[in-house]
């Protein structure tokens, strides 16, 4: 899931991942920052999806390359899709003449 924060316009990537115990989350994340020092990673592991959130204030997020570092770690991630809610388009009234 990619997005861009309104409030600063950084840029989100939000990663379901398969690390389950903190002391895997706190060794991936001091990795990541070593890595991409631009970034601000957190995870959520009472998700059921154990998220990996990346923030990146000043360009964008290499996805590809966050994901095969956690491979290096046996982590699996992938992105999660852009699940945005569709608007309601209102119906048109139509009267034929």
């Amino acid at each position: 899931m990619t997005f861009l924060s309104e409030k600063n316009q950084q840029m989100v990537e939000v990663f379901k991942t398969d690390v389950v115990e903190l002391y895997q989350a706190n060794m991936i994340i001091e990795s990541i920052q070593k890595d991409f020092p631009s970034y601000k990673v957190n995870f959520d592991l009472s998700d059921c999806d154990r998220i990996l959130r990346v923030e990146c204030a000043a360009g964008s997020i290499d996805a590809s390359e966050v994901i095969t570092l956690l491979k290096k770690f046996k982590i699996s991630a992938e992105v999660l899709p852009d699940n945005l809610p569709q608007k309601q388009i209102p119906k048109l009234l139509y009267w034929n003449q």
